[in-house]
């Protein structure tokens, strides 16, 4: 049950009524109502902007946005579960409604168990979501982690809420970064075979993690390669440290809980069956969206793409940019913009048009052109989505952390994982806006304390399954599994009328809230937005129990001598376990039942 869809159909039907009463037949714009909380709770339950979005009924009524507001708000009161209706301002409408919606929404809760707030408006439409895509060229580090963490959650977010998707990392390894990995993999193997290497020169990866790499080159040519010229074993080592980089990223992210569906390797753009970067700038060419030009010199603005001559051009303009893009550097090769266009049409080519880009801070510069490749590639109807995720600084105690020795000069993923626990990592890196800052501390993350959020959300399922075991002392017979113990609160039943405390209301409304939250969460691409819902439905649930021990015993939990109102109070903590697991799942993180 979402209620908020639900009333969304109520404030549709009283505008058509509205409508119908002043003769006009066609009602231009309901998909424009929206329903959600008001920004202040005192004003109600719900509030709506019909009277403000539909201004040609207005007119067509002969009223203002406010005299419409009024007579939808007339219409409104005649519903039985409305008992309140007020319009605000210039038109807003605000609907206080009776607790009986909120007490049906509980119930919705825990019959659905899991499944409550799952939502068909992807309507099963294909979602690409390509996430980390980091150079294959060491371990996942910190600044990978958030990334990753984001585009996974998403893409949960995402399939819970109806689409139908798929997670893909796009392997960068036709660059010259790779071939600089290849020439340090080299150089291990020369150590593994005996030679002394000394330091490793400027400009090679340092890390220790190459090592074993090397090692696995000797085992496998011994001394061949060492008589080879570097044009022979380069693309053999540059092959051999590609698979085993990727081997390692795919195990470090398997310790955060994220996986891929698709691996899709840059280099087979251009070494298939055919050149699909050439063949995507010819038939751009064809087209007329590629052609032989100068840029002028950029104002101000330091870019790195700009040389003064004639050079191949992408009419980026005609779709949105602000400056035609190079194609083609000085030496006649392909830009990474040019590989970059190649790839989205293979997207669009496999039946995405809707695209999601999970990219790194210092990329927000190539987002404009991105979005223009793909509106040119794939024509109306092809969208992507970028989303920033900006740096995250390690701190321990408010003081940085010290570089990993292993890699070189950051600190792994693994590392972090390590010390705090894939949870604690999962949560706080999605709580917070993706394109805001994030500090992690990796001292703060680990206190068990309202402060620490992953703990205070993970508490309060846990604190539900305690409540459950403690009430069975009770309760003779409350069953342990979940769906039995449901049916069993369900067909008790009670609790439709002795849950009526305002704080009860208030925390079933918080429940009954959650299908809106995914749905909002889902179609803006914000996974934090469930990040920072379980935190307020915890600490709701947490403040009512604390009122209960200590302040107001009437409403504890389990009342010892009343089985029939401590059934009703376990039917409201069903409902926030339900959720709080519910929610936890799409972040990836762990519902338990007990905090060890």
């Amino acid at each position: 049950m979402n209620v908020f869809a639900v009333f969304t159909g109520h404030v549709r039907a009283a505008v058509e009524a509205v409508a119908a009463h002043g003769n006009v037949a066609d009602v231009p714009d309901l998909d424009r109502i929206v329903v959600e909380p008001p920004r202040d709770a005192a004003h109600g339950d719900l509030a709506t902007n019909a009277a403000m979005v539909l201004a040609r009924l207005a007119r067509e009524l002969g009223l203002k946005p406010r005299d419409l507001a009024e007579r939808l708000a007339a219409e409104l009161r005649r519903r039985p579960e409305v008992t309140k209706a007020e319009v605000a301002g210039p038109g807003f409408i605000n609907l206080t409604l009776d607790p009986s919606v909120w007490r049906q929404a509980l119930r919705a809760a825990i019959v659905a168990g899991p499944a409550f707030g799952r939502s068909e408006i992807g309507g099963g439409t294909a979602v690409n979501v390509e996430y980390v895509s980091a150079n294959p060229t060491g371990p996942m580090h910190v600044g990978h982690c958030r990334g990753a963490v984001f585009g996974d959650a998403l893409a949960n977010l995402l399939a819970f809420a109806g689409y139908a998707v798929t997670r893909e990392y796009y392997i960068n390894d036709a660059g010259a970064q790779v071939d600089v990995l290849a020439r340090s993999a080299f150089l291990r193997y020369r150590e593994a075979r005996g030679e002394a290497v000394g330091a490793i020169p400027e400009g090679l990866y340092p890390g220790d993690y190459l090592k074993p790499v090397g090692a696995a080159l000797a085992t496998e040519y011994g001394a061949a390669l060492s008589d080879m010229s570097e044009a022979e074993w380069l693309p053999k080592v540059r092959a051999k440290a590609i698979e085993m980089m990727m081997a390692m990223i795919t195990d470090d992210l398997a310790t955060l809980r994220v996986h891929h569906d698709v691996f899709f390797s840059e280099r087979s753009l251009i070494e298939g069956a055919s050149n699909a970067v050439a063949d995507t700038v010819a038939a751009l060419r064809a087209e007329g969206k590629v052609y032989e030009g100068r840029l002028p010199p950029p104002k101000g603005v330091v870019d790195d793409d700009w040389e003064d001559r004639e050079q191949t051009l992408f009419r980026t303009t005609d779709f949105g940019d602000d400056v035609d893009r190079p194609l083609r550097k000085s030496d006649g090769s392909f830009t990474y913009f040019a590989s970059d266009i190649a790839y989205h049409k293979t997207k669009i080519d496999r039946g995405f048009r809707t695209m999601i880009d999970v990219w790194g801070a210092d990329h927000g510069g190539y987002i404009r052109r991105m979005k223009a490749a793909v509106a040119a590639v794939g024509g109306a109807g092809a969208t992507l989505d970028v989303k920033i995720v900006q740096l995250v600084k390690l701190l321990r105690n408010g003081e940085p952390v010290k570089m990993s020795k292993r890699s070189g000069d950051l600190v792994t993923l693994r590392e972090v994982v390590e010390e705090v626990g894939v949870d604690a990592v999962r949560f706080m890196m999605l709580n917070r806006k993706n394109d805001a800052p994030l500090d992690f501390d990796l001292a703060k993350v680990i206190e068990q304390s309202r402060d620490n959020p992953v703990f205070y959300v993970q508490y309060g399922h846990a604190r539900g399954q305690s409540v459950f075991r403690k009430a069975r002392e009770v309760v003779g017979g409350l069953p342990g599994d979940r769906r039995e113990r449901a049916q069993a609160l369900v067909q008790a039943g009670r609790f439709e009328e002795a849950l009526t405390d305002p704080a009860e209301v208030a925390l079933m409304r918080r429940i009954g809230s959650w299908p809106r939250v995914v749905e909002a969460a889902a179609v803006s691409h914000e996974p934090h937005r469930i990040a920072f819902f379980l935190y307020e439905l915890a600490s709701e649930f947490h403040t009512l129990w604390t009122r209960g021990a200590k302040e107001a015993p009437h409403l504890r939990f389990i009342i010892e001598d009343d089985p029939e109102t401590t059934l009703a109070r376990l039917a409201l903590v069903e409902g926030v376990v339900t959720v709080l697991a519910a929610g936890l799942s799409v972040l990836g993180v762990s519902a338990p039942d007990e905090m060890r």
